[in-house]
Formats: structure tokens, C-alpha cells, sequence
């Protein structure tokens, strides 16, 4: 059975706790990073310094760049590194409002979440930056300019794009949610089917502005492999089954011998 409703400010309280925990987490794991932020520096950078066929220079413009710089990749690196706890607490946030044998499941979810975070942010790092880089780099050179980046900007736009990335690879998770709670089934996840072709190639075109049509593939790929692994969630945990299941067990439970 789900469990009883809690008044509202008990919801309140207990989303603060689990804020507070979420923030320590982050705190710890930004300690962690910005002793190592160095390194995490020169990797973030890579992807663009190992594109540019000549010289590119990342620069800073202001006295306190270089700091804010390594306070920003410690940060970006500690949002990836705690993310197993941020998924834990949203669970256990929510888990008052799931069946019992639902609320088991943090330790899972948390790894399962965690999993397609990072899967995101990888491929972007692997696969978006050298994409997505080469083609900057190449307007530079059809305007016959140089290019010198500012290190702040840089970061801004890498982090973002990590960030984007490892939300849209959350994709299978959303689906279970909207599933257990009877939002979407995997037959209203089939009839958007040809809605979601279109805004996924418009997505790769966005982030793949290059008129290679292999690139935008190549991203628009693996969000079609999770569009299609979220239909299958959705059919595995669809509301119907679940209520389906525990009626099942009220019966057999009433046809039990007292």
C-alpha cells in the first residue's frame, strides 16, 4: 500500500534535511576536487586544445580568473562525483509516496540514475565537444581570425553542455516516474514515437551546427537507443501492472485461511 499522506510541513522539513544532506555532499566532493583541480583543468581543456591545428591560446582577463577557474571545474567536477547522494536523497524525498516494496529500491535507483548522469556527460565530453569544437574552430579560420578564448567562457559553455547532457541521458529515469504514477504508458510513448524522431534530429542539429549529416547521426543515435529503452521501462512499470500485481495479492491474501 502506499504510504500515508504527511502534512505539508512535514514535507517541508523533510525536504530541507534532504537538501541539507544533498548540499554536504556537494561540499565534501568539492573539497575532494579542488585539491585535484589542476588536472581537472587540463582535461575539461583537451577536447578544444587537441583540436586547434595551430597554437589556440586560453587566456585570462582578470586578476581572480585563474581562482574562480579552479573554483568553477571543482564545482562542475563535484556536481558529477556526488551525484550517486543527490539521487538517493530525491528518492527517499519521494519514497513516503510509493508502494513498500518501491521504497527498497533507493540503493538501486540512485546507481541506475548516477549511471545514465555520467553516460551523458561522457558522451558529450567524447563525442559533442571534438564535434562541436572542430566546427567553432573552422568559422575562426573562414574569417582569417585567430582564436584566443578566455578561459571563464570556455568553462561556462563546457559545463553547461556536460550538465545538458547528463539531464537528457536521465531520460529513463523520468519515463519510470511518469510510469509508476500513470502519467505515460509505453503506448503513449510509442504514439509520440514519430514527435520524438523530429525533436531529437532537431536537437542534433543544434548542437552539431556543421552541414555533416554522419555528426548529427552520431549524436541523434543514442537518444533514439533511450527514447527506446524508455518505452521499455514504461511497459515494465506502467501503473496498470503494478495495480494489477497488487490486486492479485489482496486476493490471494483474502482467500488465505485466517
Amino acid at each position: 500500500m502506499i504510504g500515508a499522506s504527511m502534512p505539508l510541513m512535514a514535507h517541508l522539513e523533510e525536504l530541507r534535511w534532504r537538501i541539507l544532506k544533498t548540499l554536504a555532499a556537494v561540499a565534501v566532493a568539492f573539497g575532494v576536487c579542488y585539491a585535484v583541480s589542476e588536472p581537472i583543468f587540463h582535461l575539461l581543456s583537451a577536447p578544444l586544445l587537441a583540436l586547434s591545428e595551430s597554437p589556440l591560446t586560453l587566456i585570462g582577463t582578470g586578476v581572480t580568473e585563474a581562482f574562480f577557474t579552479r573554483l568553477k571545474v571543482s564545482l562542475i567536477a563535484a556536481i558529477f562525483l556526488a551525484s550517486p547522494v543527490l539521487f538517493f536523497q530525491a528518492w527517499r524525498f519521494v519514497a513516503p509516496g510509493m508502494h513498500a516494496h518501491e521504497k527498497r529500491s533507493a540503493i538501486p535507483f540512485a546507481i541506475a540514475a548516477t549511471f545514465f548522469f555520467v553516460a551523458g556527460g561522457t558522451f558529450c565530453y567524447l563525442v559533442v565537444f571534438p564535434v562541436g569544437f572542430a566546427f567553432f574552430l573552422r568559422e575562426y579560420e573562414a574569417i582569417g581570425v585567430a582564436p584566443t578564448i578566455r578561459i571563464s567562457e570556455y568553462l561556462t559553455f563546457a559545463a553547461r553542455m556536460l550538465l545538458a547532457f547528463g539531464i537528457t541521458f536521465e531520460l529513463p529515469v523520468v519515463t519510470f516516474f511518469l510510469a509508476r504514477i500513470g502519467v505515460v504508458t509505453h503506448r503513449t510513448l510509442i504514439g509520440w514515437f514519430r514527435y520524438a524522431v523530429l525533436f531529437i534530429f532537431v536537437l542534433a542539429a543544434m548542437l552539431t551546427p556543421g552541414p555533416d549529416i554522419a555528426s548529427q547521426l552520431l549524436l541523434a543515435a543514442p537518444l533514439l537507443l533511450l527514447y527506446g529503452v524508455s518505452i521499455g521501462i514504461a511497459f515494465v512499470f506502467q501503473r496498470g501492472t503494478v495495480v494489477s500485481e497488487d490486486t492479485d495479492d489482496a486476493t490471494d491474501d483474502e482467500d488465505e485461511p485466517a
